[in-house]
């Protein structure tokens, strides 16, 4: 009687592992460790063709497919790594794959192992095996623990589909996002509860106005003791303000200190809570508001960053560099008559760690014009930090950098657009930044009654060089009877200084202005 094809079947493995593996334990080994590379390769040593040839095929195509999504679908990646539930089938599929490898790298050795080693070459061949084993573990485990701590910064830092803000633009989902924007005005917030103070101040007020196209950006600062900030006329705030932000029954050749850009992020949800509907952050939306009127401006988006927090931030990206043009104070008050605990010594190419990067950018004990002084170099700051960020050094330090990020940083851009901020972020670094100046000497020699018309009339030119009519004002101004004496200039102008950040930020020893 013929033997069945499950006889067949059992007599042909017998005689496999019947045969003697002609191998020495320490090229078992190799070939086993070596097959990671491309798993099924050992499979085929050890004869296992049909299990061999599956393993190949599968291996090949998870590297095609790997190959593929870098190279032709980058964003596409990009915005899966940035979507909270995606995220987690990420880490999910890595502890898979990493689980199989390893059942392959041990079954591998176990097949081409020989029969008769001796204690100690086995012991030993167990031992790498087992080394290997963790070190895939831990490579995995550091994986995972990365792609959790994305998961928590996209959620923590980033709006969710359930969060309120009425001043974000309505997107369209089937376009591109940059063709809907084609100019992307961004406000930048500097905030700041530090000692002594009740509340949250933005003593840093800076709007980077981008290209969507090239990715050029142009700063605008603004300083932080400017009065009379104005609303839309269609804006509830207007109504009560309709001179700007400021009590006209103070004689108005007095400061109101309670009334300057830094205090609005305070004092007016305080004063009006809810007044211009539901919001995540009535302060920045507020400010969305006025400092999008005072440039002549529509604002998107906001970031606010803690500025006791940025120290954490430069540190987990290892520093800055900057130029350093005259003594930077460290710490001290003007108000208080305290001098700094020490300067920050000029020098070019200074690199700076998380509290002198700080210092830097706050610094203005007794500086000559101090909050020009103080913008400008935070300008510089901003630019050194975006080219401190490359891919390479936050992926590097990404866990830092990501814990940095939850403490000290809140935004209303969207999670679902992030994909798309991390393509023109990377346009934004390859670009150039420049500066507009609004001009001190003729719209605000002091910021009691800042000329917000020749501000709008400067950053239209600027943005837009063919457009030459200013947007028209909305702001009622008060009786020339209550205003104080302008400044007379004898030859003003509105042009603009929109040089690139490179030369402004460079080695030029001197003091300020």
């Amino acid at each position: 009687m013929a033997p069945s094809r499950a006889q067949r079947s059992s007599r042909s493995s017998r005689a496999r592992r019947a045969r003697p593996r002609q191998r020495s334990a320490f090229a078992a080994l190799v070939i086993a460790v070596a097959g990671i590379l491309l798993p099924g390769t050992a499979y085929l040593v050890a004869r296992r063709i049909r299990l061999g040839v599956t393993l190949i095929a599968a291996s090949l195509v998870l590297y095609g497919a790997a190959a593929y999504l870098a190279l032709r679908k980058r964003d596409a990646v990009i915005s899966w790594a940035l979507n909270p539930s995606l995220l987690l089938w990420m880490i999910a599929a890595l502890g898979a794959i990493a689980l199989a490898w390893i059942v392959v790298l041990v079954t591998s050795y176990k097949m081409l192992r020989p029969l008769t080693v001796g204690p100690v070459p086995r012991l030993l061949g167990s031992l790498v095996i087992g080394v290997v084993c963790f070190a895939m573990t831990v490579g995995t485990a550091s994986g995972a623990q990365t792609l959790m701590a994305q998961r928590s910064l996209v959620k923590k830092v980033f709006a969710d589909p359930e969060s309120k803000s009425v001043t974000r633009p309505t997107v369209s989902a089937n376009k591109n996002l940059w063709d809907q924007l084609p100019r992307l005005n961004v406000l930048l917030l500097g905030a700041d509860d530090g000692d002594g103070r009740k509340g949250t101040r933005t003593d840093s007020v800076m709007v980077a106005s981008i290209d969507t196209k090239t990715g050029n950006t142009s700063l605008i600062s603004l300083t932080r003791n400017f009065m009379r900030m104005p609303f839309p006329a269609d804006s509830p705030l207007h109504k009560i303000y309709p001179t700007g932000f400021w009590d006209p029954s103070i004689d108005p050749s007095k400061e109101q200190s309670e009334f300057y850009l830094d205090a609005m992020y305070r004092n007016i949800p305080k004063l009006h809570p809810g007044i211009l509907g539901p919001s995540d952050n009535e302060g920045a939306d507020i400010l969305k508001v006025s400092v999008g009127e005072a440039l002549g401006l529509k604002i998107h988006y906001y970031v606010q960053v803690d500025l006791a927090g940025f120290a954490q931030l430069v540190e987990a990206l290892g520093g800055i560099t900057v130029n350093i043009n005259y003594p930077v104070p460290v710490g001290g008050s003007d108000d208080d008559n305290v001098p700094p605990s020490r300067y920050l010594q000029p020098g070019p190419n200074k690199h700076l760690m998380g509290t002198d990067a700080l210092w830097f950018a706050r610094g203005r004990y007794r500086v000559p014009t101090a909050d020009l002084a103080r913008q400008a170099r935070q300008r510089c700051a901003v630019k050194a930090l975006v080219e401190r960020a490359t891919p390479q050094n936050v992926l590097t330090n990404f866990e830092a950098v990501a814990a940095a990020g939850e403490k000290l940083v809140r935004t209303d851009i969207p999670q679902k657009l992030l994909g798309d901020f991390v393509t023109l972020g990377e346009r934004v670094k390859t670009a150039k930044i420049a500066n507009i100046d609004l001009d001190k000497k003729k719209n605000f020699p002091n910021g009691r009654d800042p000329n917000y018309a020749g501000m709008r009339e400067i950053v239209a030119k600027a943005l837009s060089p063919k457009a030459t009519t200013p947007r028209r004002t909305t702001t009622t101004r008060p009786s020339t009877a209550t205003q104080p004496k302008p400044t007379t200039q004898s030859k003003p102008t509105t042009k603009p200084d929109d040089g690139d950040l490179s030369s402004a930020c460079a080695y030029k020893p001197g003091p300020p202005g």
